[in-house]
């Protein structure tokens, strides 16, 4: 029966009219993890936020990837319904894709291993790409960077981004390939959603996450291409391959900017982070953009 029904689908593709009324037929058509065009078709609009405000509203399957280029002053909303996402974020300039998140000077300026509220993430320039503007999950992680084919091949038995169990750095090379990028343009990343400790022998120690139905905010600085894979943590322990969707979404927060120079957003800055961001305007301004 099922070879069948196989067949016929086949037979009705066959040809160029059958394949262009099957395309057809599955327009308006949802599924549980898709991107919502226009965003503000989302099913689960963020709480506070219009819906019609929206630039982009994703949900990212458990293995899956998305990217796109973001405007500075987006405010991106990253959330974990399930409590068992792991965001493995890259951030790219748009204008200069040679700049892009340096992990070790994320960590290195502000002084601080843990991600949280007020976090800067920094480019090698010394400029700041985004900062963590909110954080309900405090569980995160900076310092293992994402998985790799050769380690889940050994631990699940394959990495490959069409597998069960796909690598985070093959599904960010994904992302980078639609802008033109490729290999050496991945750095270390950084993951929301899944927490790393280090303790006093200099051990991680893995977290896990603080539950369902919590999220995280960054506010972009500049234009800049976001790519996102949604895969199991490097140090999760679990023997099967274990994620659960991520929701996405962003929409325009210019203010947030001028909010968060003053300390009237996440409190006062540090002095590392207000010299990043007076770094990061004098570049723009230098290139016309403010």
């Amino acid at each position: 029966m099922t070879s069948d029904v196989s067949s016929d689908r086949a037979s009705a593709t066959a040809t160029t009219a059958g394949a262009k009324a099957h395309a057809r037929a599955q327009h308006g058509r949802t599924a549980d993890a898709m991107r919502h065009v226009p965003a503000s078709s989302t099913p689960t609009p963020p709480d506070g936020v219009p819906a019609a405000d929206l630039v982009w509203s994703e949900t990212v399957a458990p293995g899956g990837y998305t990217t796109a280029v973001l405007a500075r002053g987006t405010r991106l909303r990253l959330s974990d319904p399930s409590g068992d996402a792991c965001a493995h974020l890259l951030v790219h300039r748009a204008d200069g894709p040679h700049e892009r998140l340096n992990v070790a000077d994320t960590v290195k300026v502000p002084w601080q291993a843990y991600l949280g509220v007020g976090h800067p993430l920094l480019s090698g320039f010394g400029r700041v790409l985004a900062t963590v503007v909110a954080d309900t999950s405090a569980r995160h992680d900076a310092l293992t960077g994402t998985t790799t084919l050769a380690g889940n091949e050994a631990r699940y038995g394959s990495g490959t981004p069409e597998s069960t169990s796909p690598a985070g750095r093959e599904l960010l090379l994904l992302a980078a390939l639609k802008h033109g990028l490729g290999p050496r343009d991945l750095p270390p990343s950084v993951s929301f959603f899944q927490g790393v400790t280090v303790d006093s022998d200099g051990a991680f120690t893995w977290q896990g996450s603080a539950g369902p139905g919590t999220s995280v905010d960054l506010l972009l600085h500049v234009d800049a291409i976001v790519s996102l894979a949604n895969t199991a943590h490097p140090l999760d322990p679990r023997s099967e391959f274990t994620c659960s969707p991520l929701l996405m979404h962003a929409w325009p927060a210019a203010a947030d900017l001028d909010a968060l120079v003053a300390g009237d957003l996440v409190g006062p800055l540090g002095p590392e982070h207000r010299q990043a961001i007076a770094n990061t305007d004098a570049d723009l301004a230098a290139r016309g953009v403010l």
